[in-house]
């Protein structure tokens, strides 16, 4: 037998010696938890800013994605939160800010620019757009006056955010939906809209109700003052331009020198908030 074939039995060998002297089970080491809460389950001792709390938040909301008018409502949120997790309230505000927009302001200086060449109003915009007399453009486009809005709010997440690893904050995200209640100011009917001898432009009040749903953010840097960041849908069809848009009974032709309901176009309005709360009692329950 050659030296290579003893080489070869010598270290299938040595490996079956080192296979029969492995372990037959293999087992990892046990972390031990020490401490207060040590065998604890992990919600244990958890924070419930909301659970039996009544919170009081003032908000301001902007709102967003608008053709004709800008608006800013400064209003509250009353809520009272069954569980940590479940809250039933309202939320209200009114517009202290209307703003006409850029296209807005556009309509306004083409239509005059156009009449005043003219000589006078000119009849392809006498309906849709008012003389200077009668305050122009920007006074017939619709504005959202006010909101009532009772809802639920829903809380499926909660947790820690944390700030440069150094700064951490009790943080929730939720969800909440309801129905609103919305004043609003719009064109009035008119049959003739064409005749600028008479004020055919002035918004009239009236109430739309939709439904209302949205998300937001929570942040608890103490146990009696949250604020936050909400963002709020609410769609339903309105006239924001005051503008003869379809046509009318009984052959349905357009134009037909008309405004009414039936000009009203669906829109999807949008909005942001900011509010800071203020919950009661004053100190937080904590989980058993």
């Amino acid at each position: 037998m050659n030296s290579k074939r003893l080489k070869m039995l010598a270290t299938a060998a040595l490996a079956v010696s080192a296979i029969a002297v492995l372990p037959q089970e293999a087992s990892a080491q046990e972390i031990q938890l020490t401490g207060p809460l040590a065998g604890a389950p992990s919600h244990k001792g958890l924070r419930q800013y909301r659970k039996g709390r009544f919170e009081i938040a003032p908000t301001v909301s902007f709102s967003l994605l608008d053709e004709y008018r800008r608006t800013i409502l400064v209003g509250a949120k009353l809520q009272y939160n069954i569980t940590d997790w479940l809250g039933i309230g309202v939320w209200g505000a009114y517009g202290v800010v209307s703003m006409p927009t850029n296209l807005t302001d556009q309509i306004s200086e083409t239509s005059a620019a156009r009449d005043n060449a003219l000589g006078g109003s000119n009849p392809r915009t006498a309906v849709n757009v008012a003389q200077a007399k009668y305050g122009g453009f920007t006074d017939q486009t619709a504005k959202m006056q006010w909101v009532a809005a009772p809802q639920i709010q829903i809380v499926p997440f909660r947790g820690k955010l944390a700030l440069f690893q150094k700064l951490f904050i009790d943080t929730d995200a939720y969800l909440h939906g309801g129905l609103a209640f919305v004043g609003l100011q719009e064109r009035g009917d008119c049959v003739q809209c064409g005749d600028q001898t008479v004020n055919t432009f002035e918004r009239q009040s009236r109430l739309a109700i939709a439904p209302t749903f949205g998300l937001g953010l929570n942040f608890y840097p103490s146990n009696f003052i949250s604020f936050g960041f909400e963002y709020r849908a609410l769609p339903f069809s309105w006239n924001r331009a005051g503008f003869d848009t379809k046509g009318g009974a009984p052959d349905g032709r357009f134009p037909d020198n008309q405004v009414n309901s039936e000009d009203r176009t669906f829109k999807f309005n949008q909005m942001v908030s900011v509010h800071i709360g203020f919950s009661l009692p004053t100190k937080p329950k904590l989980s058993k």
